[in-house]
This record gives structure tokens, C-alpha cells and sequence, in this order.
């Protein structure tokens, strides 16, 4: 391969061009991912590009496709939880492979606060990017509807609970489903007084594990008592803090359901710290079904979701879907399943 150096002229598309034998309109068609080159050509345009190490201008790529290959990928949520919450983790694994098969480009970035979602929303509205990911959105976000103002394709993980938030295109999982199918295995195994620590209720994950645990509780003739219902926020201090006040109220649960794994192990904590037997005494059933929860002490019982596969789906949807606009919207929902160890 040839290389460049302080000796060597930068190899350019002219000579590409007048290595692969063709003209230089040709070689831009086989750069741009062009159907109208025969495999012959392209297969010479691609030695040629190999042996003189040409790179394409991307900047100027950019201004005559006005693609730019980038995807962003949109945290909603403070930094330090991108990085502390496994869930985060395998959606950011399932994205990367696909993006990596199409030969994208990743942009990671988070926003919580007003004055993030200013910048995030200006950097995107800017034709950096060619498509953007939305998840963890809270119903003051104002990103989907900036970036559908602006026309940036979107993809969002999990449907916005916000109905003014524009969500076309949605992957989803089964919230309601998978929380039915917890409190229904807490039922079976004799627990009556069942609390429940919520995520955030204005988060539509939050709002939906929340009706699922009560449609089963009222089928089943239990009434619940407003105190056994604790809001937390996905992570474990905040489990931890929501399971300090339930246990303060006084009502003696059998067996707590956790709307994340990850509270679920700070509610697992501040359990023990109180002498109380999991499950003998309290029963603990989580969501998520992180590497986390297999190696907790006990085991937690939980709902597997397919983090991952979400991750994909979205990808998918996006560069093969929005940015395209093949249909105008579509919405994949994803499944959900008991993953029982020894917590309850």
C-alpha cells in the first residue's frame, strides 16, 4: 500500500481515477455506495483505492451527499448513570453491532437538563448527523419534537410518555407484560401483601410496570394500600431510599417487586441491613435480568428483557427505515420472560 510522507503527494481521486482505469465520476458513484457501477468497476475502483491508501475527503463527502455516516445516540440522563447502569451498556452493544456491520460511525452523548438538551438539540438540528436514537425519556423532554421539527430522522427506545412527543418510528418492550407476569409468580408462591418500588412515573417504563402490577393485584381480589407503592428512579440508592420507606410505613410486605434490577439490589440492601431473610421473610422479584442480578447474594428472581436486541432493533429501524422513510411509521415490540433464582 502506498503511504504518504513529507517525500509523497497526498494520493487524490484523480489518481484513483487514473489507477482503476475510469473516470473520476465514476470513482465518486463507487464511494457513495452508488448501485450504477458494475461489480467489474467496483471491484477496480476498490484495488486501486488499496493500493495508493486513498482516503475520502469526509467534509466534502458530506457537502455533495449531504450524508454524514454518523449516528447519535441520545442518553437522557445524568453522565454518571450512563456509565453505572448496565442497561445503558447493552443497548450501546446492540446499536454498535449494527452500526459496525453498515460501516456508521456512533455519536454517544447525554442530556438531562434544559440547557443539555439545548446543545444536544442545536448540534443535531446542524446536519451532523444523519439520524438520531432517543432513550430513557422523561416527559419534559423537548428533543423529539425539536429533531421532528427539524427533520432529523429518530428512532426512539421505548414509546415517549408525553403524548406531544412525536415518536413515528419505536422500539419497545413489553413493560406491562413483564410486570404482570412478576407479581402473578409472587401470587403463585403464596405472598399477599406485595409492594411495589415504581421507576419515575413520568417515564412511560415506569407508568406501564406500575399498571401491569396493579391489574394483577385487582384480579386477584387484593386491594392494594397506597403505602405499599414507593417511587424510585432505576438506580440503587434510589432503590435503596425507596425500600427505607416502604419498610418505615409499618405494613410488613411478604415480597417486594422492583421495576429495575438495579433497584432491586439497593432494596436487597437495606433488607438484610435490617435482618430480614430474602426470601424467607420478603420475597424480591426485579426487571432487567443484568449480569448483576445473577450474582447477587441471593440470586435475584427477575424479568429478562432483551436489552440488547433493543439496541439492534433500533438501529435497524433507523438506517433502514426513518432515514429512508420506506413507511411512514413503525413500532417493534419486543417480549419479555420469569427468570426465577432464589429471591423469590
Amino acid at each position: 500500500m502506498a503511504k504518504t510522507g513529507a517525500g509523497r503527494k497526498r494520493p487524490t481521486l484523480e489518481m484513483v481515477a487514473q489507477r482503476a482505469g475510469v473516470g473520476r465520476g465514476t470513482v465518486s458513484r463507487v464511494i457513495n455506495g452508488s448501485a450504477q457501477v458494475s461489480p467489474r468497476t467496483r471491484e477496480a475502483v476498490h484495488a486501486a483505492i488499496a493500493e495508493l491508501g486513498y482516503s475520502p475527503n469526509q467534509a466534502a463527502r458530506t457537502l455533495v451527499t449531504r450524508r454524514t455516516d454518523t449516528i447519535a445516540l441520545v442518553v437522557s440522563e445524568p453522565r454518571d448513570r450512563l456509565f453505572s447502569d448496565p442497561f445503558f451498556a447493552d443497548i450501546i452493544r446492540g446499536v454498535s453491532s449494527v452500526l459496525h456491520e453498515r460501516d456508521l460511525q456512533l455519536m454517544l452523548t447525554t442530556a438531562r437538563t434544559e440547557a443539555e438538551h439545548k446543545r444536544v438539540g442545536d448540534y443535531l438540528s446542524g446536519f451532523h448527523v444523519d439520524g438520531a436514537l432517543l432513550i430513557s425519556l422523561h416527559s419534559d423532554n423537548p428533543l423529539s419534537a425539536r429533531l421532528d421539527e427539524a427533520g432529523v430522522p429518530v428512532v426512539h427506545g421505548g414509546r415517549p410518555h408525553s403524548p406531544e412527543q412525536p415518536a413515528p418510528y419505536c422500539v419497545d418492550i413489553d413493560n406491562i407484560g413483564g410486570a404482570r407476569m412478576a407479581i402473578r409468580h409472587l401470587l403463585e408462591r403464596g405472598c399477599r401483601r406485595v409492594a411495589a418500588i415504581t421507576g419515575p412515573l413520568d417515564m412511560n417504563a415506569g407508568v406501564e410496570r406500575l399498571r401491569g402490577y396493579r391489574e394483577v393485584m385487582a384480579a386477584a381480589g387484593l386491594e392494594v394500600d397506597d403505602r405499599l407503592v414507593v417511587q424510585g428512579d432505576f438506580s440503587v440508592e434510589g432503590g435503596a431510599e425507596a425500600m427505607e420507606r416502604l419498610l418505615g410505613t409499618g405494613l410488613e410486605p411478604d415480597a417486594v417487586f422492583a421495576a429495575s434490577d438495579m433497584m432491586a439490589l439497593g432494596g436487597l440492601r437495606v433488607l438484610r441491613a435490617r435482618g430480614l431473610r430474602v426470601p424467607e421473610d420478603v420475597a424480591l422479584v426485579g426487571y432487567d435480568d443484568t449480569v448483576m442480578a445473577q450474582h447477587s447474594d441471593p440470586p435475584l428472581t427477575t424479568i429478562h428483557q432483551p436489552t440488547v436486541q433493543m439496541g439492534q432493533e433500533m438501529a435497524r429501524l433507523l438506517v433502514d427505515v426513518a432515514i429512508p422513510r420506506t413507511t411512514e411509521a413503525e413500532t417493534v415490540m419486543l417480549g419479555t420472560h420469569l427468570v426465577v433464582r432464589e429471591s423469590g
